[in-house]
């Protein structure tokens, strides 16, 4: 009988939540009140999220957010910023020492990101693994991954882009040196693709999360149980999203 792990399709959220959710998750699986977890869900409005290490006000513009009522949020992983807009965002939260995750890092990204190349499979797409946390197709980049290894718990979320809007993400985005800032968009356009790029049409969210379920059940041989937030979860996720992600302490700490 195959190992069973929990689904979990949250819809769309804030920055804000969709943030906490994977930390109370984290929190939870750390205690060994819930199952390995996989959860998709998307993002409204449209945000922001930078990497733990990087400074809000250096990466983000953020008038020009507030202008357009675009969210922005420090996400527990590392990585660069990234914006969240037409794509399916998926977490995955599992025991550091489950046998299906490699204690080495490049390779769990490396195990992780094969349940994705499986999924878009089922789109008709061919991807590959580019070392240490993208995936290309046709050499450009579809997804983008992020990793955190907390209480003996994994978790990684990434995107998968389904369509991309280059120059709303430059007019959001601080550039270094202006004067290059069409040079650079240029290049991000062609080193960028989207599921609907890929397919000459559009894909709906909903196609996309189940092409993904298959993939995660292909490569780690599980089942994939379609559940719910635990109430524990659900006060977690109120809590750090209260005290910790919507907060200017936490968002422009560095």
């Amino acid at each position: 009988m195959k190992e069973q792990w929990r689904l979990l399709k949250t819809g769309f959220n804030t920055a804000f939540s969709n943030m906490a959710i994977d930390r109370a998750i984290l929190v939870a699986n750390s205690k060994g009140k819930v199952p390995p977890t996989l959860r998709f869900y998307g993002w409204v409005p449209r945000a922001i999220s930078i990497g733990y290490f990087q400074s809000l006000t250096d990466e983000v513009d953020i008038l020009t957010c507030e202008r357009l009522g675009v969210d922005c949020v420090r996400r527990i992983t590392g990585g660069g910023a990234v914006f969240h807009d037409k794509e399916v965002t998926y977490s995955i939260i599992i025991p550091e020492n489950h046998p299906a995750i490699p204690k080495n890092i490049l390779k769990s990204y490396g195990r992780i990101c094969n349940a994705l190349i499986q999924g878009l499979t089922h789109l008709g797409i061919s991807s590959t693994y580019a070392p240490i946390n993208d995936l290309l197709v046709n050499g450009k980049k579809i997804s983008g991954n992020a990793q955190t290894r907390k209480e003996r718990t994994v978790l990684q979320h990434g995107t998968i882009l389904m369509d991309v809007d280059v120059d709303t993400m430059f007019s959001l985005l601080k550039v270094p040196n202006e004067k290059i800032k069409d040079k650079l968009i240029k290049d991000v356009k062609q080193r960028v693709t989207s599921i609907q790029h890929v397919l000459g049409k559009k894909i709906g969210f909903e196609e996309v999360e189940d092409a993904l379920k298959i993939g995660f059940e292909d490569e780690f041989d599980i089942e994939l149980i379609k559940g719910s937030l635990t109430k524990e979860e659900e006060t977690l996720a109120r809590q750090f999203e209260k005290a910790c992600f919507s907060t200017t302490q936490w968002n422009q700490r560095r």
